[in-house]
């Protein structure tokens, strides 16, 4: 009988005692994983942003594809999935607008003399992510 308590406690003790390590690694896996997700979801929202301008806006001529994972704003904790593609095209910006708002709810399409800059900014799958703050 003394023998079962003594193996019981022991137990008890391991577990008490490396729970808080498990716990620990199992918030860093997680966080990890968010990360990569994250990051995942960004090439992915990039990769159709690209694909929709080059389908949609037949004489576009990309310039430059960015994007970028993190806190975007740097006004809170949380992430962001920034997509952004520099292109040249004939079409007026009111075109321009009528094509993008089919697919698009929120973006932002800023003209400069040589092209346009076509932005769209979502919240990350793991939005609260360390690696927004």
């Amino acid at each position: 009988m003394y023998r079962h308590i003594k193996s019981f406690l022991k137990i008890a003790g391991i577990t008490l005692i490396s729970a808080p390590a498990v716990l620990i690694a199992l918030f860093i896996i997680m966080e990890v994983v968010g990360i990569h997700v994250n990051h995942s979801a960004t090439d992915k929202q990039t990769a159709q942003l690209k694909e929709y301008v080059e389908t949609h806006i037949e004489d576009a001529d990309i310039i430059d594809v960015y994007s970028e994972t993190g806190n975007t704003t740097g006004t809170s904790n949380h992430v962001d999935c920034l997509s952004r593609i520099t292109f040249d095209t004939e079409l007026l910006e009111p075109a321009l607008t009528e094509i993008l708002d089919e697919q698009y709810k929120y973006y932002e399409l800023d003209r400069t003399e040589d092209a346009y800059t076509l932005t769209v900014v979502t919240e990350a799958p793991f939005w609260d992510n360390i690696e927004g703050h």
